[in-house]
């Protein structure tokens, strides 16, 4: 899941991607409107908490014109303004929800993946590849029934790969999917999280890398399931 962060606010800002991204989210941050609306127009984005009160363009204005979008990303308006009719008149702009601060940060994440649930063809809550089974809600991986713990981002990769069903996945996919818009596309860090991933599933050759390809579950044929 790809989420982008709008808020000038930028302890609140840092805290917020800090806690998304331990939850196996890439995050990106602005601190203004029209920062907010190239970065959508740039990237595909699964959400986009935005913030009311923004300098340069407004959220709301940020708001109305990404709703003219055909592919715009899903809208967590985040404001202070928690009378009923400022959650009505934002919702009435676009936003698909509305959170007032102060707020319980487990409160943002449910909303954040629900938000993310409503895209078309969501991927099952249980993803499942031979002896491997991912539970996205529970975020718990088993092997041949073995717990397995994994750190956000190798639980990122691994679904992101389930997903794909055999298929290959791009290095610049991954980099582009699980880390954030200032990762190098040359970082080694895709190739250490899929070593470190190999090892806890405990099968060397769980996850091939094909030069020019990228990277693929391993599957016997007809196995896949």
């Amino acid at each position: 899941m790809r989420v982008l962060v709008a808020e000038d606010h930028h302890v609140l800002a840092r805290t917020i991607a800090t806690g998304l991204r331990r939850q196996s989210m890439a995050v990106d941050l602005v601190v203004s409107g029209d920062e907010a609306e190239r970065m959508c127009l740039g990237t595909d984005y699964d959400v986009l908490i935005l913030d009311r009160d923004l300098p340069v363009m407004s959220g709301d204005e940020v708001c109305r014109r990404l709703r003219e979008l055909r592919d715009a990303p899903r809208i967590l308006m985040l404001t202070a303004a928690a009378e009923v009719m400022d959650k009505v008149y934002g919702l009435e702009l676009g936003a698909d929800d509305y959170l007032a601060k102060p707020f319980d940060f487990a409160e943002l994440v449910a909303r954040v993946r629900a938000l993310a649930r409503r895209a078309p063809k969501p991927s099952p809550a249980v993803l499942r590849h031979e002896g491997i089974t991912l539970d996205r809600a529970r975020r718990e991986v088993h092997v041949d029934a073995r717990p397995v713990s994994l750190t956000p981002k190798e639980f990122a990769v691994l679904q992101l790969l389930l997903e794909a069903r055999g298929a290959h996945v791009t290095h610049q996919d991954l980099v582009r999917t699980i880390w954030d818009e200032h990762m190098d596309p040359r970082t080694s860090a895709v190739r250490a999280t899929v070593s470190r991933l190999r090892g806890k599933l405990g099968a060397p050759d769980a996850i091939t890398a094909d030069t020019g390809l990228g990277y693929r579950l391993h599957s016997a044929p007809g196995l896949l399931r």
